[in-house]
C-alpha cells in the first residue's frame, strides 16, 4: 500500500518549527515603517514566435489565422510593498501588489490566442485585451523566525513556484510557512486553493497543468527545505500534494567546489517521483524522472554537460505557467520530459565583466532529446499519430542563445535588457518553431 501524504495544518506548522525550540526574536527588530519597503518594475516585454511550417494558434475576430506567427509587444507595471512587522514576540505585517500590464501591439491575428504564448489575456473573440490587472495582498504574521503568509502568495521551490517568465507573474492564494531558526536550513510549507495564471486578473481561478490541463482539485500542499551544507554543497528535500491528482517527491543537490582560484568543479542532480492520488483526476501514473550536470568554471567561462531521463510512461507535468520543474534539460521552449525521453546539454556561459564589461554576459545551450515514447501513456497524456497509433521514436532539439546586459552605475543603475533567441526542431509530437523575446526591465525603489 502506498503511503500518501496528508498535509493539515497542524503538520505544517510543525514543520515550519514553531514552538519553544525557535530562536528569540532580536529585540532591535524593525517596525512596521521602518521595515517597509516599495517598489516599482518597469517591464517591457516584446515575443515572437514563428512556428515554421504550421499554423500559429492565433485569432482574428474569433477564426483562426493561418499566418504562422504569434506575435505581441507589451509593457507592465508592477507595484509591490512588503511591510515590516511590528514589535514584539508576534509581530503583524502586510504584503500588498498592483500590476498593469498594457498591450502595446499584437496586430490581427498574431496574439497567441488561447496557447502556451500566454504574453496578453484575450477576450471571447480570441483578440488581445487593451489592458489588465492584478491586485492582492496577504496578511503576515511572524513568531520567533517562522513568518506565515495568509492571501496571495509567491512561493518558490522545486514542487510549486510562482512562474515569472511572462508580462506579469503567476500567483498563488492560501497560506505559506517559512522557517530559518537553523542557519543554512530554510524550511517551507504551504497549503493553496487558486492560482492565477500571468494573463489573467482573477486571483481565484482552478488549478491547472502543462499538459494535463485544468484539473478539479480543491488545494495543493506542499512541504521540505534547503540545507546549505557549507559553502560548497547545498541539498533540497520537497514534497506536493495536489488532491485528487499527483503525490509529487523531489530531492536535489548543488556542487560548486573550488579547485584553485581560477578553476571550480560544477555538479547536481535532481530527481522527481510523481504518482497518480485519490480520484486520479489525471488518470493512473508513477513517473520518475532525473537530471545530473558535471561542469567547470574557469575565470569568466562556464561549461557544463547535462543528462536527463524520464523512466514514466506519461509525460512529467507540472502547475501551468509555474517553475516547478528543476530539472537541468527544462529549458526556454522544451521541457524534454516526454514518456521514456532521454536528453542530453552543452551549455557555456560568459561573464564579460573579466573582460572589461561588467554587467554584460553570455549563455547558449544546445540540447538534444530522443526516444520518447508513448505507447503505455495513458489517455489524459497519449498522443497519436495520423492513423491513430501511439507516437513512438520520437525526437526534438532546442538551441538556446541569450545576451543580457545590466547597468552598473548613473541614473539608469540595474536597468537590464536581455534578448533571448530558441530554435526548435522536432518529430510528430512537438512543434518546430523560431523564438525571440526581449525584456527590458527597470526597478525602481521607492521605500
Amino acid at each position: 500500500m502506498t503511503c500518501k501524504p496528508n498535509l493539515s495544518l497542524a503538520t505544517l506548522v510543525a514543520l515550519a518549527g514553531f514552538g519553544p525550540g525557535a530562536w528569540a526574536a532580536e529585540a532591535g527588530a524593525e517596525g512596521f515603517i521602518e521595515g517597509s519597503r516599495l517598489s516599482v518594475l518597469n517591464r517591457n516585454f516584446y515575443f515572437n514566435r514563428d512556428h515554421r511550417d504550421g499554423p500559429a494558434p492565433t485569432y482574428n475576430s474569433g477564426k483562426a489565422s493561418d499566418n504562422g506567427y504569434s506575435e505581441a509587444w507589451a509593457h507592465a507595471l508592477i507595484t509591490r510593498f512588503e511591510s515590516g512587522f511590528t514589535q514584539g514576540t508576534v509581530g503583524v505585517g502586510v504584503d500588498a501588489f498592483a500590476m498593469l500590464g498594457l498591450k502595446l501591439d499584437t496586430g490581427g491575428g498574431r496574439n497567441g490566442g488561447r496557447s502556451s504564448f500566454d504574453v496578453l489575456p484575450v477576450d471571447r473573440d480570441g483578440q488581445a485585451r487593451d489592458e489588465y490587472t492584478k491586485l492582492g495582498g496577504a496578511a503576515k504574521v511572524r513568531l520567533f523566525d517562522t513568518v506565515l503568509r495568509v492571501g496571495d502568495v509567491f512561493p518558490v521551490n522545486p514542487v510549486v513556484a510562482a512562474g515569472d517568465s511572462r508580462l506579469l507573474p503567476e500567483s498563488f492564494r492560501g497560506l505559506t510557512l517559512e522557517n530559518t531558526s537553523v542557519r543554512g536550513l530554510t524550511l517551507q510549507a504551504g497549503r493553496l486553493h487558486a492560482m492565477s495564471q500571468p494573463v489573467s486578473s482573477d486571483l481565484r481561478e482552478n488549478f491547472a497543468t502543462f499538459y494535463g490541463g485544468p484539473v478539479d482539485a480543491p488545494w495543493i500542499a506542499y512541504g521540505g527545505g534547503d540545507y546549505t551544507v557549507n559553502d560548497y554543497v547545498s541539498v533540497s528535500l520537497f514534497g506536493s500534494r495536489l488532491k485528487d491528482v499527483w503525490n509529487q517527491y523531489y530531492v536535489g543537490t548543488s556542487v560548486t567546489w573550488p579547485l584553485s582560484d581560477e578553476l571550480a568543479l560544477l555538479g547536481g542532480f535532481n530527481f522527481y517521483n510523481a504518482r497518480d492520488e485519490g480520484r486520479q483526476r489525471l488518470g493512473q501514473f508513477d513517473n520518475d524522472i532525473w537530471s545530473a550536470k558535471v561542469g567547470l568554471r574557469y575565470g569568466a567561462h562556464t561549461l557544463a554537460l547535462s543528462h536527463q531521463r524520464n523512466n514514466g510512461d506519461d509525460d512529467f507535468d507540472y502547475l501551468r505557467q509555474s517553475d516547478a520543474i528543476f530539472l537541468d534539460n527544462s529549458i526556454q521552449y522544451s521541457d524534454f520530459n516526454s514518456p521514456k525521453e532521454r536528453s542530453w546539454m552543452l551549455r557555456y556561459d560568459l561573464n564579460l565583466a573579466a573582460y572589461g564589461v561588467p554587467g554584460l554576459s553570455l549563455m547558449t545551450r544546445y540540447g538534444r532529446g530522443s526516444d520518447a515514447d508513448y505507447s503505455n501513456a495513458n489517455a489524459y497524456y497519449m498522443r497519436r499519430d495520423a492513423n491513430g497509433d501511439p507516437l513512438t521514436e520520437q525526437k526534438r532539439w532546442e538551441r538556446d542563445i541569450e545576451v543580457k546586459y545590466v547597468v552598473q552605475t548613473g541614473a539608469a543603475k540595474d536597468l537590464a535588457l536581455r534578448l533571448r533567441q530558441a530554435t526548435t526542431r522536432a518529430t510528430a509530437f512537438e512543434s518546430d518553431l523560431d523564438e525571440v523575446r526581449v525584456i527590458i526591465e527597470y526597478p525602481l525603489s521607492i521605500l
